[in-house]
């Protein structure tokens, strides 16, 4: 049976079972492959250095596990001797998808990297950027800036007036 399709004509994508529960579950991605103009700023910069998008990608998807020098070393590095960095960047597609719970569309990861390298590098950066990841600031860059914003949240201790 073919899959059904990531879309409903209403704009939600349907609920389809086999698929992890888990943040931004089921919404399906947020920017299309080829909206790379909705951020012209990083369309340039992975145009001129598909590196430096794909290590600020990685470290966030890696948790902070890795940082954004070593695997854009690595990209770059697999780019200059075999020419075929989608080897290593259709890897991380799948790591964003599972964390999101996103559909593998429109085909599969290695595919997409294969013929749309820098179109995919975009899409993923904007995608972290619609879930609330800055990924030019990094993971840790993150981290500081959502306790920042839970500490703006907390209530105000109890205060009381002297007269």
């Amino acid at each position: 049976m073919p899959p059904a399709s990531p879309h409903k004509p209403g704009g939600q994508p349907p609920a389809v079972a086999g698929i992890p529960v888990g943040p931004g579950s089921g919404e399906g991605w947020r920017s299309g492959l080829f909206d790379f103009m909705d951020d012209p700023m990083n369309a340039l910069s992975t145009a001129l250095f598909p590196c430096l998008t794909f290590g600020q990608i990685a470290e966030i998807v890696d948790d902070g596990h890795t940082t954004c020098g070593t695997s854009g070393l690595l990209y770059g590095a697999i780019a200059f001797c075999i020419g075929m960095p989608c080897l290593m960047s259709c890897t991380y597609r799948t790591k964003l998808r599972n964390k999101f719970g996103l559909p593998e569309a429109p085909a599969p990861d290695w595919v997409t990297h294969f013929l749309c390298e820098w179109c995919a590098l975009c899409q993923e950066y904007r995608e972290l950027q619609h879930r609330g990841w800055d990924p030019s600031i990094g993971w840790q860059g993150n981290l500081a800036k959502n306790q920042m914003r839970q500490q703006a949240m907390v209530a105000p201790t109890n205060q009381r007036m002297m007269a």
